[in-house]
């Protein structure tokens, strides 16, 4: 039964890398964009779980990085 798991697992992970790579090297892949709102959402999460421990007020942004568009103010 692990095994069968384990092919899964692994078949799983080639299309995910595949679909990675595919939209890396893309004429239309927008990289930078893509890594700009990766780091964004990572910084918002981080934030949202250290506020309780340091009484900051987190604006949660949903939006593109740069517009701004929808925030949603957490306070501490």
């Amino acid at each position: 039964m692990n095994s069968i798991v384990e092919a899964i697992m692994t078949i799983a992970l080639a299309v995910v890398g595949l679909a990675i790579v595919s939209v890396l090297v893309s004429k239309n892949a927008q990289t930078s964009q893509v890594i700009q709102a990766s780091a964004s959402g990572l910084a918002n999460n981080l934030g949202v779980a250290e506020s309780p421990v340091t009484g900051a007020s987190i604006s949660y942004t949903t939006g593109y990085p740069a517009s701004n568009t929808m925030s949603y103010g957490f306070g501490g």
